[in-house]
C-alpha cells in the first residue's frame, strides 16, 4: 500500500511509519518543517492545496495526524493555534482528496477520546457514550478541548469525498517506549518517586498499547464496514490510582508521592501544561472494535506496563540519562 501521513513527524507518526515500512508499505509524510526521515517527506503548509496533492492521488490510505500539540497552557494564542491547526489541516486534506482522479480508498482522521464526558459511573462507547462539554462544574479549559475535538471531526465530515471511506479515530493515550511519549514521561515520574495518586485517584485512564493500536489501524483499513467514529482504547480503562500502582510495580518502585488537586494545578502551571491531561476521567471503551471480532493482545494494564518497562531498559539506565 501507499500510505500518506499528514503531520506524521511526531510520536504516533513515527510509530506508524516504522511499522508500515517494516511491513513493506510505501510511506509519505506531509510536514510543514521537513526533516530527516526513513521515508519520503513532502512539504506542505497544512492550510492550502498545493503540489502535495499529487501524493494523495492513487494512494491507498491517508492518515491525518496534523495538529499543534496540546501539551501547553491554554492561553488565547495557544487556543487559536490548537483549533486552527486541526480544523484547517483537516479541511485542506478533504479538499486535496476531492481533487484526486483516483482518490484514496480510506481516510483515517485523528481525533481524541477527550471528546467524551468526564465520568466515573459508566464507560463511554461509540453508540451510548456521552460527548462532553455540558457536565456540571467542568473547568472551562476542559470544555475547550471538547470543542476542539468536535470541530476537528466536523471538518472531516464536511468534506466532499464520496469515493473515500472516512474513519474518525477517537484515540486514547498510545503507550510505547519511544522517548518523549506518554509512557516515557510517566515512567520517568515514577522512577523519580512522583508516581503516586493524583487528586482523588478515581479518574479513569484510557490507554492502548502500541501493538494493539497498530493492529487496530490495519483492521480498520481492511474492513469496509467501518466508517464514522471508532474508539481506539484498551477495553479495560482503570482508575488513576490503580494505573499508577501497576506502573510502580513494573518499575520496581515501592512508593510514589501523592499530589492533591491544588498541587497538580500549581505543578502544571509551572510546567506550562494543563491539569486536564491527568485530572479528567476518560472512561472509554472500544465497543465497535470488540463487536467486529477484534482481539486485543494487551487488554489489561499490568502486563503491558511490565512489557514496556522491560523494553525501555533497566531503571538505572534512565537515572544515567536514558
Amino acid at each position: 500500500m501507499k500510505i500518506v501521513i499528514p503531520g506524521g513527524s511526531e510520536q504516533v507518526g513515527t510509530l506508524l511509519t516504522r511499522t508500515f515500512q517494516r511491513d513493506g508499505h510505501e510511506v509519505v509524510i506531509l510536514s510543514r518543517r521537513p526533516k530527516h526521515s526513513t521515508c519520503r517527506v513532502v512539504e506542505w503548509d497544512a492550510e492550502r492545496v498545493g503540489d502535495w496533492v499529487a501524493e494523495l492521488d492513487g494512494a491507498d490510505v491517508v492518515f491525518n495526524l496534523a495538529g499543534r500539540s496540546v501539551d501547553c497552557r491554554y492561553g488565547k494564542r495557544n487556543r487559536r493555534l490548537i483549533m486552527e491547526s486541526r480544523v484547517n489541516s483537516t479541511r485542506v486534506v478533504g479538499q486535496g482528496i476531492s481533487r484526486c482522479t483516483v482518490p484514496p480508498r480510506v481516510w483515517l482522521q485523528a481525533s481524541t477520546a477527550t471528546i467524551y464526558s468526564h465520568r466515573y459511573d459508566a464507560p463511554n462507547d461509540e453508540m451510548s457514550g456521552t460527548l462532553g462539554g455540558s457536565e456540571d462544574d467542568v473547568p472551562e479549559t476542559w470544555k475547550f478541548s471538547i470543542d476542539v475535538a468536535k470541530a476537528w471531526e466536523q471538518a472531516a465530515l464536511d468534506a466532499s469525498v464520496p469515493g473515500t471511506r472516512q474513519v474518525l479515530l477517537r484515540s486514547a493515550m498510545t503507550m510505547s517506549p519511544d522517548r518523549g511519549g506518554v509512557f516515557d514521561v510517566l515512567r520517568r515520574l515514577t522512577l523519580a518517586g512522583l508516581g503516586g495518586t493524583i487528586g482523588d485517584g478515581r479518574q479513569y485512564v484510557s490507554w492502548i498499547h502500541e501493538q494493539d493500536f497498530v493492529n487496530a489501524i490495519y483492521w480498520l483499513i481492511d474492513r469496509e464496514e467501518f466508517d464514522g467514529a471508532v474508539n481506539l482504547a484498551s477495553p479495560n480503562p482503570l482508575p488513576y490510582a490503580e494505573f499508577m500502582r501497576h506502573l510502580r510495580t513494573a518499575c520496581g518502585v515501592r512508593f510514589g508521592l501523592p499530589a492533591r488537586r491544588w498541587m497538580v494545578e500549581v505543578g502544571t502551571f509551572l510546567m506550562r501544561t494543563e491539569s486536564e491531561l491527568i485530572l479528567k476521567s476518560r472512561r472509554v471503551v472500544p465497543r465497535r472494535l470488540l463487536d467486529s471480532g477484534f482481539r486485543f493482545e494487551f487488554p489489561d494494564w499490568a502486563d503491558p506496563a511490565s512489557e514496556l518497562c522491560i523494553r525501555k531498559g533497566p531503571a538505572d539506565a534512565m537515572r544515567n540519562g536514558d
